[in-house]
């Protein structure tokens, strides 16, 4: 698939499936901007190593053109700027916004009963996962009204309604969701759509180093966890993303959610590593 002289935005590109998704759009030959905290030395309060600067070097490796663009997306005024650049650099095209800003490991809330939850970290997630989402579609959905086409991509987790177990994440996730619906409605009438995506079991590299295992080694955490058998790389999202980007009758799914394994087999796209994961199957019939 080739996406030469696109212009795209991953908001949150600094790891995990935002790096992954920069890299198949680079690989496309798109013009790619990453965003993200960790860069110029800084760390995110994720505290994780990777940097924004590693993420733009591996698009350029893979063929893309990397528009470096430390940004913090719950910032209006940053995220204003950006918008502000793409239009002066890219005469006002864009044709592609990933909304994947995450940002909320440490605080997701995970084994703790809501009233428990501390509330600073509620608030702090819903800022830098929900709002984070809506500041960045509502600076950069001009450019794509403008064009009368294009997509914005919500990432999110699951597609189902079922609870996903910890209230400050759920409403995070389900949110992400909802803006993919809402956005929707508002855009269709400009030709642009919107739509909701989440991965299955994502071997990120904070779940990478949860179980002590490496990209290459990671089948040596199905001991811990049989349900890892059926995970898959940080670029089987990306290439769904590029799947929905490519795909000319993508309006046709606007407002939807969808998940990696089940584009895969609408769109034949395989994982890096050649495999074709299909949690949702896995969970389907684990009742998960």
């Amino acid at each position: 698939m080739s996406l030469a002289n696109h212009v795209a935005v991953v908001a949150g590109a600094t790891r995990g499936g935002g790096r992954a998704i920069a890299i198949e759009l680079g690989a496309t030959g798109a013009t790619v901007y990453v965003t993200g905290r960790s860069a110029g030395g800084r760390r995110s309060p994720m505290d994780r190593p990777e940097t924004l600067e590693e993420t733009a070097a591996l698009v350029e490796g893979a063929g893309g053109r990397a528009m470096l663009a430390p940004t913090d997306h719950t910032d209006p005024a940053r995220v204003r700027s950006l918008a502000e650049r793409i239009a002066r650099e890219q005469d006002g095209r864009l044709d592609l916004l990933v909304n994947n800003v995450w940002g909320g490991d440490h605080i997701a809330g995970w084994g703790l009963p809501f009233w428990e939850h501390d509330l600073d970290q509620v608030l702090e997630l819903q800022r830098n996962a929900v709002w984070s989402h809506l500041i960045t579609a509502h600076a950069l959905a001009p450019l794509l009204v403008a064009r009368g086409r294009g997509l914005i991509v919500e990432v999110t987790d699951g597609i189902d309604d079922r609870y996903r177990g910890a209230l400050a994440f759920d409403l995070v996730k389900a949110s992400a969701i909802r803006l993919a619906l809402g956005e929707a409605a508002d855009l269709r009438p400009h030709g642009v759509a919107a739509l909701a995506l989440t991965p299955g079991f994502l071997r990120s590299e904070a779940m990478l180093d949860h179980f002590g295992v490496t990209a290459d080694t990671w089948r040596d955490a199905i001991a811990a966890d049989s349900h890892f058998a059926y995970s898959e790389t940080p670029h089987f999202l990306g290439r769904a993303v590029v799947a929905l980007a490519s795909d000319r009758d993508v309006m046709e799914k606007s407002g939807g959610r969808f998940a990696t394994w089940g584009l895969a087999h609408e769109y034949e796209f395989d994982d890096a590593d050649g495999t074709r994961p299909d949690w949702g199957a896995h969970a389907l019939e684990l009742g998960l």
